[in-house]
């Protein structure tokens, strides 16, 4: 019988388990949705238990699919929305709150008290990011100030913090019954409370952030065992590979050499390029951050840039608006017209990330007339995720000093043949689509097989690696600059807008 990788891949919007052979190829997948919770305007969150519950839903319909014992797999593998925060009661599992997705925005009157005199980039010598609200650090601390008792059961010793990945690892591998409360160095370099040097939580930075020791998890390579999986969807088999999503497409896409890059087109949009051993810092609004680290070896780099809302536009305009009845519909729609007839479409809704770190920013929509059409908002739609990816490539390339040749990419949004020719003409950079553009679960799956031998080394995964379509390159440099010009006017008018 062929053995297999499964991974756990735990998103944004949904929970997925997919299983791998060893040619890197998806044989099963199984995905069930989650509620999204909104509070208050810009405040997201998750229920950790309603999480918890499809994780193990998903393990076993995508194990039924295919007929699969525990016998069958060898390692599993978790890649997980990052930053988002969950703290729970170690004795019971229970969260105390729901979690606060990296979305949120409600640590935003905290930023400017931690700032001080320094700045957003107080911490950023030791972290490599800016304050801001998208990291888990303010959420900890947020939680702790507002949920009544929590700071005391904190010291106490009873409230455990995770991002998702520790929280599943925890409940996976025995819950309150002796449990692992354990990350990965990828996804405790997005706490703002991890020393990038040590790969240590900072003494200093927990102080700043009033955050107790005793919650946080201990922190492990990327691939190595994790513990070993109680739950009786699959007893006995090794938790061997953890990486945060974008760290785990970039794996999944075989980025292992210094210069090469990934943008992943999910709900947000994230642009990763592998910098190697070197700690490379960002003159020019990325962040850098652990891209993975492989049993004993050194640490590999990456600087990142992100953008909060991309496909998540497509949701808004199907959801919100109604101008579509499924996502893959806005191709069709944006297609019927040769251009965005003037429009442009800042998708500012919880401010803007990289490069220009403004929370103050909201979303618009500029240049209307009575000549645009629902076709040209749909492609101003398109269009906002290929400008905003140019955005991230141009500080990209002025931060490592390096001219890319081309981009890979992956994610659910790739499959849409229009944003990926618009977005090489925008960075006037061939667009190359991998044979499996599923990378996020497949670089979970990477990690976990090498922990066990599945794999013998990098070279087997970049190996299975594969093209499946190019895109060239095709607009002429007087239309890309003016279109670049509109879409940098139009992010300005989103700038200062929430008070």
């Amino acid at each position: 019988m062929a053995s297999y990788v499964v991974a756990i891949d735990q998103g944004t919007s949904s929970t997925r388990c997919i299983i791998v052979n060893r040619k890197g190829e998806i044989v099963s997948v199984a995905q069930k949705e989650h509620a999204q919770i909104y509070p208050k305007p810009g405040w997201v969150e998750h229920d950790p238990t309603e999480i918890w519950r499809n994780t193990l839903e998903v393990i076993a319909k995508a194990r039924i699919k295919l007929g699969l014992t525990t016998k069958d797999v060898v390692a599993v593998g978790i890649t997980n929305q990052r930053e988002t925060t969950v703290v729970w009661n170690k004795h019971t599992g229970k969260p105390y709150h729901n979690a606060l997705v990296w979305q949120d925005v409600r640590t935003e009157d905290m930023i400017a008290e931690m700032a001080g005199d320094s700045g957003l980039d107080r911490f950023r010598a030791k972290t490599g990011l800016p304050l801001a609200t998208y990291f888990s650090g303010l959420k900890i601390r947020w939680l702790l100030d507002n949920v009544p008792g929590l700071r005391q059961e904190a010291e106490q010793g009873n409230a455990l913090f995770g991002n998702i990945d520790s929280f599943l690892i925890w409940n996976l591998t025995g819950g309150a019954k002796g449990g692992q409360h354990v990350t990965d160095v990828t996804n405790a370099s997005r706490t703002q409370l991890m020393n990038l040097e040590t790969l240590a939580w900072d003494e200093e930075l927990l102080a700043a952030f009033n955050v107790p020791a005793t919650m946080m998890p201990g922190i492990r390579p990327s691939s190595g065992l994790f513990g070993t999986i109680t739950s009786e969807v699959m007893p006995g088999v090794p938790i061997t590979g953890v990486l945060g999503d974008q760290q785990a497409a970039l794996v999944g896409q075989t980025c292992f050499e210094p210069g090469q890059a990934k943008n992943t087109y999910g709900t947000g949009c994230f642009l990763l390029m592998n910098t190697g051993t070197q700690i490379r810092p960002s003159t020019c609004g990325l962040l850098t951050t652990v891209a993975y680290q492989f049993g004993n070896e050194a640490p590999r780099y990456a600087l990142e840039g992100g953008v909060a809302i991309s496909g998540a536009l497509v949701q808004w305009l199907r959801d919100n608006l109604g101008l579509i009845k499924t996502s893959a519909d806005v191709q069709t729609l944006a297609a019927e017209v040769p251009d965005n007839g003037g429009a442009y479409i800042v998708p500012a809704f919880s401010g803007l990330y990289a490069p220009y770190w403004r929370a103050d920013a909201r979303g618009v929509i500029v240049g209307l007339t009575r000549f645009v059409t629902k076709q040209h908002i749909a492609r101003a739609v398109l269009e906002a995720t290929a400008f905003q990816t140019y955005d991230l490539l141009a500080a990209m390339q002025k931060d490592a000093a390096v001219e890319l040749v081309s981009l890979r990419v992956d994610g659910g949004m790739v499959v849409n043949d229009l944003l990926m020719q618009f977005q090489a003409d925008v960075n006037n950079v061939p667009v190359v689509r991998p044979s499996v553009t599923e990378t996020t679960a497949v670089g979970a799956a990477y990690a976990a097989g090498l922990a066990v031998g599945y794999w013998a080394s990098i070279d087997d995964l970049s190996a299975n690696w594969g093209i499946e379509a190019t895109f060239k390159p095709a607009m002429a440099a007087e239309k890309r600059s003016k279109l670049l010009h509109q879409w940098a006017k139009a992010v300005q008018r989103s700038l200062d807008w929430a008070d």
